[in-house]
């Protein structure tokens, strides 16, 4: 496999003063780890990973095993954190950050919350994180952006594959290269399952257990084979309807994490199958439509 590198020739900036991987630890982010310590990949200074605090067991524990592989290639794999998502979100003292939860309100419209809580729990720390590492280097105390030299550079790579290309963006910050490999390698989240498997790795899907974009299927496999987590992500949609009158009394709407705008609960994640209706298609789209 040959070695990729994101900085083409013709490209002024002088070379980055670090390499970071922004660690989900999920399938994707693994496999892109897994190729940078092995060598296939840059070397990278370290890696980052944003705990939100409401991660399922599972990828707490797939990040010990990866911790241990950081361990021994020496590759420092940083922890960050800028609060409990769940305790933020249910706390009428603290400052709202907006999770992109269903809302419906007592005109009967209904709609989906800002999206702020990627910012304020991964970017924001996973950002502070990166100036830190960047003024250890360059011998700055209390540093800010604004006294980090303008010909300093941070390479960040991304585990984003391209089925879901869309989500690769230009940097925002004058500082920042990002790095898509996956994208440079032609690869889809598909042939990173595959890659891991033949090293003898999986890894879990990362995201929030209360997330409001699981789907049904991400939904049913919480409740049958994580009834635990299950029971918090209920009970934490049950809560989230007193939570809003008493820190916005204003507010008469009404929260919640499923798309149908009923209690977690109560909602129906049975599929066809389980009305006696035979399925057209396997539980994963192998992406054939149409060839």
């Amino acid at each position: 496999m040959r070695t990729y590198h994101p900085k083409a020739p013709s490209d002024p900036r002088p070379d980055p003063l670090l390499r970071i991987l922004n660690l989900g630890a999920g399938t994707q982010s693994t496999a892109v780890a897994l190729m940078h310590l092995d060598g296939t990949l840059p070397p990278i200074d370290a890696a980052i990973f944003a705990d939100t605090g409401w991660e399922p067991r599972e990828v707490y524990t797939h990040l010990d095993k990866l911790r241990a592989s950081f361990a021994a290639a020496n590759v420092p794999l940083i922890e960050v954190s800028n609060g409990n998502i769940r305790d933020d979100a249910l706390d009428p003292a603290h400052r709202f950050a907006s999770m992109p939860t269903f809302v419906t309100n007592d005109t009967g419209d209904e709609g989906m919350g800002r999206r702020q809580c990627t910012n304020e729990y991964k970017v924001v720390p996973i950002r502070r994180a990166i100036l830190g590492l960047t003024a250890e280097r360059l011998g700055i105390e209390a540093p800010t952006w604004r006294n980090i030299p303008k010909d300093v550079y941070v390479e960040q790579a991304f585990g984003i594959s391209t089925d879901e290309a869309q989500r690769a963006r230009s940097p925002r910050d004058r500082w920042a290269i990002n790095y898509y490999p996956l994208l440079d390698l032609g690869w889809r989240r598909s042939d990173t399952i595959a890659y891991l498997e033949r090293l003898g790795w999986d890894a879990p899907r990362s995201a929030c257990i209360g997330c409001p974009f699981h789907n049904d299927s991400e939904w049913r496999r919480l409740r049958d084979e994580h009834p635990d987590e299950w029971q918090d992500a209920v009970e934490f949609d049950r809560e989230l309807r007193h939570v809003k009158q008493r820190r916005v009394p204003e507010f008469r709407g009404e929260e919640f994490l499923h798309r149908s705008l009923l209690p977690l609960a109560q909602v129906d994640l049975s599929t066809a199958e389980d009305h006696g209706q035979q399925s057209l298609f396997g539980s994963e789209c192998d992406g054939m439509c149409g060839v």
